[in-house]
């Protein structure tokens, strides 16, 4: 299906920050460059909102990287990591995201969601049949789930020109090009 693209077209923007982070991590051992990701999947249509939803840890590390994403524009929610009894961590925000989602929908046109997870399958199909919405995803082809990619309405492949969207991409650990 071919997505038509205006410039009044109103876009919501949601990051599964910890998905991105993890998918780039493990298949190209860098970081997300998420302004790029974002400015790609706008485009020229009207951006709303754009939200990434982080998780905060004990040691506060990643307090430069939520200064880094505001400074782009984009708005930060902020969970901290829950540690439990035996060892085990939770950092999820789905939930949080899909209701954003679902309370912003009738202020959008296009809703674009930033994650491969397939949990997302049931709001993309939610936010199509009820709101009336598009609903683009954009994420890593490899690790992204098949029916997520089936349920939207169009897919952006961060694979087809990874570089274009990782920060450091074509270096090795040990800061030589590959």
């Amino acid at each position: 299906m071919t997505i038509i693209r205006h410039k009044e077209q109103r876009v919501g923007v949601f990051i599964d920050a910890q998905n991105l982070y993890h998918s780039a991590k493990n298949l190209y051992r860098t970081r997300v460059n998420f302004g790029q990701i974002v400015k790609d999947a706008v485009g020229d249509r009207a951006l709303i909102r754009a939200m990434a939803y982080v998780i905060k840890t004990e040691s506060g590390e990643e307090k430069a990287f939520f200064e880094a994403l505001e400074k782009m524009g984009i708005e930060t929610k902020v969970k901290d990591l829950q540690i439990f009894a035996g060892g085990n961590k939770k950092a999820d925000w789905d939930v949080g995201l899909a209701v954003d989602a679902i309370k912003m929908a009738p202020k959008l046109d296009t809703v674009i969601i930033v994650s491969g997870d397939g949990d997302f399958v049931p709001l993309v199909e939610y936010l199509q049949m009820n709101e009336g919405c598009l609903v683009e995803v954009v994420s890593f082809g490899k690790s992204t789930s098949q029916k997520l990619k089936e349920a939207t309405d169009h897919f952006i492949d961060l694979d087809q020109n990874p570089r274009k969207y990782l920060i450091g991409a074509g270096k090795s650990r040990g800061g030589r090009k590959r």
